[in-house]
């Protein structure tokens, strides 16, 4: 049985990069590949960086669709994908931004959280940041948690506490697909796998060299 504590920092940063990209780039959502690269791999606003090359972005989102939280949106010109978290989880606006900051930076204060959801959510006061956290610490399953204090640290953190289970699911095609197209999505998906392999491919390569 998986969980989402059990899924690895790349899909937890695909994650928090499309609900971050959602909230601030509305009109470049859902994400290209590309464009979802890119946010993974941003300076700004994540903790730890990461340098995330084709390959590990694909794994990240093949494993995240397993589970219905990712989906793929057929485009004319290039195929995008967007979350389905929230749809899963909690769809209010405040409760979205401090999870998005989550995924993003790990655990955090309530001052770090006020000034980091910003540009998602502005919340008025600590108060009101505090208030949301309590709410998602006493949903079911609780949401988040707050650590104990460290020694020297003035204020505990609070980190994402994201156990429920998570059942694989089989996605129900909503609109009628003549043959041809379901051959093509089918060669696509091959072609997709056959790219995640080359680059791992390479990737073992490249270490090679360096030895």
């Amino acid at each position: 049985m998986q969980t989402l504590l059990d899924l690895g920092p790349h899909c937890r940063r695909v994650l928090g990069a499309l609900l971050e990209k959602e909230q601030t780039t509305p009109d470049y959502y859902p994400l290209t590949l590309n464009a979802l690269i890119s946010a993974c791999n941003q300076t700004t606003n994540r903790n730890p960086v990461m340098v995330l090359k084709r390959f590990e972005v694909l794994a990240a989102i093949h494993e995240l669709e397993k589970y219905g939280l990712v989906q793929r949106v057929t485009g004319p010109r290039a195929d995008r994908w967007r979350h389905v978290l929230i749809q899963r989880i909690v769809s209010e606006e405040p409760k979205k931004a401090i999870l998005t900051i989550l995924l993003l930076r790990g655990a955090q204060t309530i001052g770090e959280l006020k000034g980091r959801t910003d540009r998602m959510h502005p919340f008025a006061h600590l108060e009101q940041v505090e208030e949301t956290l309590l709410e998602l610490a006493s949903s079911e399953p609780p949401l988040v948690r707050e650590l104990a204090k460290q020694p020297g640290q003035k204020e505990s953190r609070w980190e994402l506490n994201l156990s429920q289970q998570m059942e694989p699911v089989i996605v129900v095609q909503t609109r009628e697909t003549d043959p041809d197209e379901a051959q093509s999505m089918n060669l696509e998906e091959r072609v997709r796998l056959l790219e995640q392999k080359l680059e791992e491919v390479l990737s073992r390569l490249e270490s090679l060299e360096k030895v």
